[in-house]
């Protein structure tokens, strides 16, 4: 393929892109509009989800470390079905993604939410924490929120834009030495940004999901806490995928005082 088609190819994808609202807003008001590549599809994205985690339950399963404790699994999956029905207030399609959830023996601190509904919950994140209900509810509500706003799509949809500039700046002659200046200045000043964004968006959905669904959506405050206890320092905020924990837990705070009324309604 030469220049002028190359040239041509990237002109086409880049005026091919959409601004699109994944999700309503909400009582916590979620308005930001996203910009999503048409080479990266909400449908792919999901089989590919779906193909990577019945590929990873077959692998714990043979290592006996897929739901090895029932009354642990029952606990996060019945925490998980109060929750996935509360979807609809931000997108309706959402209830009826094939929703799965499965818990890890692992001693990671972690749990994640692939698109389309497929979750996992590590028990080192259960056990190390102590988590009670509430704050089971407050990780399920933020990993469910990534998948709603379609985070994962949205970074490689920016992951593309950005190599299809770069391939625009080769064309047009820009030396290597620039080309890698500019990909650093894009990840401190455009990426990383974009990621902590999207982390708060995932909190404030994250509570209001936990609220309507009868948890209370404070515990989201007291979970950072813990988190930041076991963790101890972090990277200055700006060089960080994540907000910091102090910004995290003010914000948290806010917007928990904001989604009350709709937990005291659920708890009538």
């Amino acid at each position: 393929m030469n220049k002028l088609a190359l040239a041509v190819l990237l002109a086409m994808s880049l005026s091919a892109c959409q601004t699109v609202k994944t999700t309503q807003g909400g009582t916590v008001g979620i308005d930001r509009t996203q910009i999503m590549s048409p080479l990266v599809s909400s449908q792919s994205l999901m089989q590919q989800a779906t193909l990577s985690y019945n590929g990873l339950l077959q692998k714990e399963s043979k290592q006996g470390t897929l739901n090895p404790n029932a009354a642990q699994t029952a606990r996060v999956r019945a925490i998980a079905n109060r929750l996935i029905p509360q979807v609809a207030v931000f997108r309706p399609d959402a209830v009826n993604w094939q929703w799965e959830v499965n818990v890890i023996a692992s001693p990671q601190v972690n749990a994640w939410c692939m698109p389309g509904g497929k979750i996992a919950v590590y028990t080192g994140i259960i056990d190390k924490l102590k988590l009670n209900d509430n704050e089971i509810a407050a990780i399920l509500g933020h990993e469910i929120a990534h998948a709603l706003r379609e985070h994962a799509r949205e970074q490689a949809s920016e992951q593309s834009l950005m190599q299809l500039g770069m391939l625009g700046a080769q064309l047009g002659g820009v030396q290597a030495g620039t080309l890698n200046a500019a990909g650093q200045l894009y990840q401190v000043g455009v990426g990383l940004p974009h990621s902590r964004t999207h982390e708060t968006e995932a909190d404030r959905i994250g509570v209001e999901l936990a609220a309507r669904a009868g948890y209370d959506p404070r515990a989201a405050i007291g979970l950072w806490q813990k988190m930041v206890q076991l963790s101890g320092s972090a990277p200055p905020e700006f060089l960080s995928t994540h907000p910091s924990a102090q910004t995290r837990i003010q914000d948290l705070e806010v917007y928990s005082e904001r989604v009350m009324p709709l937990y005291l309604a659920a708890r009538k």
